[in-house]
Order: structure tokens, then sequence, then C-alpha cells
């Protein structure tokens, strides 16, 4: 059943492979243009790395934060804080005792290049030559804790890890603070710092990541027939979750509610989607019933499309299923195809592209789709920005993760 406590989004912050923040992110996203590139670090050759490009950040953290909290935070942290920073600045830094104030930051796989690292310090340098910090660095909620100590929340810090599904999933779990009374502002998102030789290395042995090396910025195609794999990225994305009567009652501008949450386990296999998209669709009706939307509302679906041969397939399949009939009437944005795949963050900062897609009635395009796939059932939209109707609108943003995790997010306009 629908909750009734109203849960709005008053800040929004980003640093990703298309822009420093939000503004430039979304602007780029409109545009249609392509965040991944080559990948021009000497350690490529040194590992031969079958995959030689991803989806970098467009301003590095270090032209953003100071040298002192460089060393002492994991890429994946001080993403976060970028982010977190931009969301908070963005939400009019709303005065509110730290007790009713919580951080859900959620990573897919942590601080990988801090235990990487350190665990060649180890063996080239001995055990004396290893940080103090490590431990602090590594840990997964690490980004989490950060953002509480920067901003003082105490209401909680909390770090979903459940892979791509992550972002989305700290996103339920902080409207689900908001609505048990926990908390009336929550920040909340996901980052992923894991363009490192390991993870490439690994994610490309599984056939995972697209090989098409000769030309990185077409290698994320969603639905494409000729589509060969996901394209890597990194960033963060995080939001400001606010009671909505919290929110007015302070002036705040509000770009949309979140107005509900589906998880759901597929429990079929360690990596692959269950090709049925039982639990896809699963997640998206529990997503619309806590909403109290009906599937004839949605006009706009951010799909997880992460441009691999099996699961594109699965979640049209998925949202053919829940949607029926109308499912060819909603316009369907893959902005992976722009951005890479920032596994942990992706979730949040596509429930951003989302968010602004039904403030600004507008859907992004999907790039790189030349030869669509037959049989979809769906209506991607391709190449261009589409308008979405100017009516009071419901959009879905799902996010799905290696071990079968499902998440969707309802996204209504006010």
């Amino acid at each position: 059943m629908s909750d009734s406590t109203e849960v709005v989004v008053t800040g929004l912050g980003a640093t990703t492979p298309l822009g420093g923040d939000v503004t430039s992110t979304w602007q780029a996203a409109l545009a249609g243009r392509s965040g991944v590139r080559t990948l021009e670090q000497e350690w490529v050759s040194e590992h031969e790395l079958p995959v030689t490009f991803a989806g970098q950040l467009a301003v590095p953290a270090e032209d953003v934060l100071a040298r002192p909290q460089i060393r002492r935070m994991d890429p994946s942290a001080q993403y976060a804080i970028i982010a977190a920073r931009e969301a908070w600045a963005d939400a009019g830094e709303p005065e509110l005792p730290g007790e009713r104030l919580g951080a859900v930051i959620a990573s897919g796989i942590g601080g990988v290049w801090t235990l990487l690292d350190a665990w060649d310090t180890l063996k080239e340098k001995g055990a004396r030559r290893v940080l103090p910090l490590t431990v602090p660095m590594l840990m997964p909620n690490s980004p989490a804790a950060y953002v509480s100590l920067e901003l003082g929340a105490k209401a909680g810090a909390h770090t979903p890890v459940s892979a791509c599904a992550s972002g989305a999933e700290a996103i339920g779990y902080g409207l689900n603070m908001i609505r048990s009374g926990r908390a009336d502002v929550v920040v909340v998102g996901g980052t992923e710092a894991a363009i490192h030789p390991l993870p490439i290395a690994a994610f490309a042995k599984m056939q995972a990541l697209s090989t098409r090396n000769d030309d990185p910025a077409a290698a994320s195609r969603p639905y494409d027939v000729n589509r060969d794999g996901f394209v890597l990225g990194e960033g963060a994305g995080v939001l400001v979750l606010e009671r909505g009567e919290h929110a007015r009652a302070r002036g705040a501008t509000i770009y949309a509610r979140v107005a509900g949450v589906g998880m759901s386990a597929d429990a079929y296999d360690i990596a692959p989607p269950d090709p049925s998209g039982a639990g896809q669709a699963r997640a998206t009706e529990l997503a619309l019933e806590d909403a109290g939307i009906e599937p004839d509302d949605v006009v706009h679906i951010n799909a997880h499309a992460t441009s691999t041969p099996a699961g594109d397939g699965v979640e049209a399949a998925a949202i053919r299923r829940v949607l029926g009939s109308s499912a060819e009437q909603v316009a369907v944005s893959g902005t992976k195809s722009m951005t890479g795949h920032l596994l942990g963050g992706a979730g949040a900062l596509e429930a951003i592209f989302t968010i602004l897609a039904v403030r600004d009635r507008t859907a992004p395009p999907t790039i790189n789709v030349t030869e669509l796939e037959d049989d979809l059932g769906i209506d991607v939209v391709r190449d261009q920005a589409r308008p979405l109707p100017q009516s009071d609108i419901a959009a879905l943003n799902n996010a799905f993760g290696f071990g079968g995790h499902n998440v969707t997010l309802a996204i209504t306009s006010v």
C-alpha cells in the first residue's frame, strides 16, 4: 500500500563522465554526448588489458578537493563528498538537528584502489609502509561515514551493497527512513571508483565488457543488435530527500517526489538475471503499488539498460510484463550509453536523470542505437531527447545488480 508520508527531492549533486556537476552532466545527456574515452594510463599496456577504455570523470577529484582530503579518502569517498556538497548546497543547506538528518551512500565495490595499492605496498615495501588509514579508506561504508561527518548526520549512516542496484537501494532506504519517522532529511546516493586494472581484467574475463577498443564512444549501445557488453564508468550521484511538510515549511525548491520503491531478488544466479524477468517485474509492480500509481500513469522509464546481450532483452520483457499494452507508449531511455556503467553509483545517477526528466518534461536519448533489436515491444528514445507530457507525470528508474538484486524507484512530478 502507498505510504501517506510525502518524500520530496530538494537537492541534487553529481560528478560523472559527462560533467563535474549536475547541470553540466544533464546538459551533456540531453545533447547525447558520450563520456567514454580511451584510457591513457600506463597500467593499461603494462597489464595487457583486453579493454582499453572507460567512462572516466570529466573533472578529476584532485581539481575539486584539497590535497589533505585526497590523501585521507579512497576515490570512492572523494566522489561521494564532491556530489554530497553540491546536493547539500543545492538544497539550501537546511538547518535541522543532527538527530533528524541521515546519510545513506552506497557502493558496489568500495575502496578497491586503496585495498590493492596497500597490497602492493605490503609486498614491495613491507608492513611498516602500509598507511595507518588503510582500513578506514578501503571499507565500503567510508563514503557514507565521510558524508555523515561532513554534515553532522546522526540519525544514521548506512551503506547498502547490492552490486549495480546499490545506488537505487540507498534512495529506497532513505525514503523509508523518512517514512518511519527516523529523519526529516536524508542525504542519499551511490558512488564508485573501480576504473582499476583488476576490475577491468575481471569483468573482461567474464565477457561482461564491450571490447570496442577502436570506437569507445560508440561502445555502449543498449538495445542495439550489435551490443557486446557494458562500459565501465565511475562517479557519484547524491540526492537530498526531505519530508514534504518539512521542505515546504522552509520554502525549499522541490524537484519531484520519490513516491515509491520496489525491491526483489531473482534467486537465480550470481551474475546473469533470471531470463524470465519475473524478479525485475516484481520490483516494478511493488514500486507502482507503493507509489499508488497505475501502469498507465507511467510516461518515462530510465532503464538499467547496460548494453549486455542478455540483460537488455530481459529488462524489456519485464517492462512489457508490468505495463502491458501501454509499454509501447512509454519513453524508455538508456543513459548508460553516454555515461558508461557506474556500478554502485549507477542507480543514484540515473535517479537524478529520472528526476530531471520529470522536472523538465524531457526524456534524455539513448545513443549508439544504429540497429534496434526486433520485437522489444518498448519505445526506446533514440539519438535525440524527447518531450514528455506537460501534465502531472510519473516515471520509473530501474537498477538491477549481480546476485539478482532488483530495485525500481517511482518518481512523480510536483
